[in-house]
């Protein structure tokens, strides 16, 4: 008799949670769904982004948001191995390989930022007179001053490579010497550069959010080539049978849907607006 008092009403809550969730679009977290893993890039997380978004996404949805913080490469590699959910990364020539790859499915645009040039205050290279990016880099090149590359296939990384290529210049050639692969993310790179008084290309959001500039400057920025582009994609539940992928699609919906991304608009770092909603 419990057994035909109790199926009822379970039976109710079913059709309760269902109607909940046709109507609004909001995917009610049940058990298993109560944490989903993300992995995306040190700018995402050390800039304090995360900080400001996950916990407004939990309270609506009650699904947590397990955040692994590396290099966009690192990243692509952990989906690859179907060790997480979705990707939040900046590099979308490799977001496309790893969807036409099969590893990924339904990228989408989400916000953007901006590289910028940084450099010692005294600029030996004269980067803060070049025309253009380009020119800055053949600049450094020329002057034989130090330059610290991240050199960890991340997408900072991979936007540096693309300008050393459009330069015509092997940068990686004189690796040891005024070129120097550190390897790590951009925080370390940062520090190094600062250490080295040295020229790097980091994200916006991070430079503003480091806290040992030193004598570290901005000496080049606002170029077309340095627009900064984050996509957000599932993993392939085809290829990965065991992900998340019903809760890893309501974050993707609420981040790029208007309340994500009137949250991403509003978020600062010493009163700037350092990402900016993407989504069309």
């Amino acid at each position: 008799m419990v057994k035909l008092k109790v199926w009822p009403m379970l039976a109710a809550a079913t059709v309760l949670v269902a109607a909940i969730e046709l109507s609004t679009g909001i995917h009610i977290a049940h058990a298993e769904d109560r944490f989903i893993l993300m992995a995306s890039t040190t700018s995402t997380q050390n800039s304090g982004l995360f900080d400001h978004l996950l916990p407004r996404f939990t309270a609506k949805t009650g699904i947590q948001v397990r955040v692994v913080a590396v290099g966009t490469g690192q990243a692509l590699k952990i989906g690859q191995r179907g060790d997480a959910d979705l990707l939040l990364v900046h590099d979308p020539v490799s977001e496309m390989m790893f969807v036409r790859d099969g590893y990924g499915i339904d990228r989408r645009d989400v916000m953007y930022n901006d590289f910028v040039l940084i450099g010692p205050s005294n600029d030996p290279a004269g980067a803060t007179k070049a025309k253009n990016i380009n020119a800055a880099f053949r600049n450094i090149a020329k002057s034989g001053a130090s330059f610290v590359s991240r050199g960890d296939k991340s997408g900072t990384h991979n936007a540096e490579q693309r300008i050393w290529i459009d330069v015509g210049i092997n940068a990686v050639k004189h690796s040891g010497g005024w070129y120097r692969e550190v390897g790590a993310g951009m925080g370390a790179t940062l520090n190094t550069t600062s250490v080295m008084g040295a020229y790097t290309l980091t994200d916006r959001a991070t430079w503003l959010s480091f806290g040992n500039k030193g004598e570290l400057r901005i000496v080049h920025q606002g170029d077309e080539q340095l627009f900064n582009p984050y996509g957000v994609m599932l993993i392939s539940p085809k290829r990965f049978p065991h992900v998340k992928s019903a809760a890893a699609r309501v974050f993707m919906n609420w981040l790029t849907s208007d309340e994500g991304q009137g949250a991403i608009a509003e978020f600062r770092i010493d009163g700037q607006q350092v990402f900016f909603p993407n989504t069309k």
